[in-house]
């Protein structure tokens, strides 16, 4: 398989998830706008998120998927299967428990994640609500997360990478048709949640059954693959958790600043998700089996060019995408944002954070791509030494910069976080002598740099004033922003080519 066509397959089902994904912030930010209940509403799905980052696609995933490589590529698959078995019964169990104790214990869930609320009884008691409807998400995410990862392994890229279409697809319709029928209309967004989780796991069965790997559910503690798992997943967890302890605790931090300071991080969060979605996901999918691959057959050599070449796509793509996000931050909240209840004043605010989020957005895909290289080699305590301290460094930040920029400075801390944790990663490869740069780095970056140039005097030129965007009506906005879009991609690749780039140098095969 075509590595490069891989990323175009995973990269365009994210694209439909997040055009949908930003429909579906558009009708919520239109019919709740930034306030009381939606600061209550993402509170309370940050909480199951969070979970589901962490331990369903995060750790979980992490350890799961090289070790699965393994049985698959050295025991068979059937080998591969009866591991499958015997992971899916314990998860199973370990979830059932898990969320039985979140439902129970959601004031206490709401009382840490947002202290601020604990002052406004209304807010904090729909919160806590919220928190129950929505937390059998992390069950079935996490089951999802399983399925992925056989997916993944089996090289059926398509199915998992459109999975997340359906919650979005599942927002749409509780917020335009099922809101007004309940008595405080938010709610209807909680059990939106509730019924994506359930869409999300029932649409991978089936291919999971065409290749002989649904999971019969079974437990045996002592089958020594799921042991391996569990003894990876341990320090997995710090290891994936940095960027989103790092949010759990900026929304602690935001809870105590003006009210909307949370919605406004959420919208341009969703915003920096579109990018880190469509290439930082998509890589970190397609190279963890092939990775791991490479590391179960000692091709360390060409373990080395793979992780080059992830490398030089993410800055390829990820900087542009940077850069377009800083300087047409205006015109893309307006258009998707600025209707109903969503003010001008939301619009700056929500620009502010973006800008600020927009420093860090290369470093946020490059660790994608990089901790692979150290997960499918199954080195975890490494990136969970670089894991902790980023997080240390990142509340620093956060204390340093609230005061001066309010909630942008809670973004402008992630951001800059990120960039320590992939450079400290990148030399960890390099210490460990896992990656070597390949031949050409420096002509490259000229290049790079060349074409981020031309675009960002394009996009600066052809956006306009900020005013002029919040006075157009929606089609005036959407057009103009296809406009500036287009012209800003075409210069940027229309200049790369000129500097000698060609889409064939970057096609790289599978392991097989």
């Amino acid at each position: 398989m075509n590595l490069l066509k891989a990323l175009a397959t995973v990269s365009s089902m994210t694209l439909i998830s997040r055009i949908l994904g930003f429909v579906r912030d558009f009708v919520i930010a239109r019919i709740f706008g930034a306030g009381l209940m939606t600061d209550a509403f993402f509170v309370a799905f940050k909480l199951p998120n969070l979970l589901r980052r962490l331990f369903a696609e995060g750790a979980f995933s992490q350890a799961f998927v090289p070790i699965l490589g393994e049985y698959k590529n050295r025991l068979g698959e059937g080998e591969a299967k009866r591991l499958v078995d015997h992971v899916a019964g314990l998860l199973l169990l370990v979830l059932l428990a898990v969320t039985a104790l979140g439902m129970a214990g959601a004031p206490l869930l709401v009382y840490i994640s947002a202290p601020g609320f604990v002052g406004e009884a209304d807010k904090f008691a729909l919160t806590v609500e919220l928190t129950r409807i929505t937390f059998p998400y992390i069950l079935f995410m996490s089951l999802v997360a399983l399925a992925g990862g056989i997916l993944n392994t089996w090289n059926r890229f398509a199915v998992p990478a459109f999975t997340p279409v359906l919650l979005n697809l599942s927002f749409i319709a509780m917020a335009l048709f099922a809101a007004p029928w309940f008595e405080r209309p938010v709610l209807a967004l909680g059990w939106a949640v509730f019924l994506g989780g359930a869409l999300q796991l029932a649409f991978q069965i089936p291919s999971l059954k065409r290749i002989g790997m649904l999971p019969r559910f079974s437990l045996d503690w002592k089958d020594a693959g799921v042991r391996r798992i569990l003894k990876l997943m341990a320090p997995a967890v710090l290891g994936v958790s940095v960027s989103q302890v790092s949010l759990l605790i900026n929304t602690i931090f935001a809870s105590f600043l003006e009210t909307g300071s949370v919605s406004w991080l959420y919208y341009a969060d969703r915003l920096m998700e579109f990018p880190s979605g469509m290439l930082g996901a998509a890589l970190g999918t397609i190279l963890l089996p092939s990775l791991a691959k490479y590391h179960a057959n000692k091709s360390f050599e060409e373990y080395s060019r793979l992780l080059d070449w992830g490398l030089r796509l993410t800055l390829l793509l990820a900087a542009p995408a940077a850069l377009a996000l800083a300087i047409i931050a205006v015109p893309l909240i307006a258009t998707l944002f600025h209707h109903g209840a969503f003010t001008a004043d939301d619009v700056f605010q929500t620009r502010s954070a973006l800008a600020a989020y927009s420093v860090g957005l290369v470093g946020l895909i490059l660790v994608k791509v990089l901790a692979p290289g150290f997960y499918a080699r199954q080195n975890v305590r490494t990136p969970v030494k670089i894991g902790i301290f980023t997080l240390c460094v990142t509340q620093a930040l956060n204390l340093a910069l609230i005061g001066w920029l309010q909630h942008a400075g809670l973004a402008l801390a992630i951001g800059l976080a990120a960039c320590l944790n992939a450079l400290l990663l990148y030399r960890g490869l390099r210490r460990h002598g896992i990656y070597t740069p390949q031949a050409g780095w420096r002509s490259f970056c000229g290049k790079l740099l060349i074409a981020l140039t031309a675009m960002g005097g394009v996009l600066w030129f052809a956006s306009g004033t900020a005013t002029d965007w919040l006075h157009w009506g929606l089609t005036e906005r959407l057009w103009r922003l296809m406009l500036i879009v287009t012209a800003g991609a075409s210069t940027y690749f229309a200049t790369l080519a000129l500097t000698g780039f060609r889409l064939r140098d970057f096609k790289r095969k599978a392991a097989t």
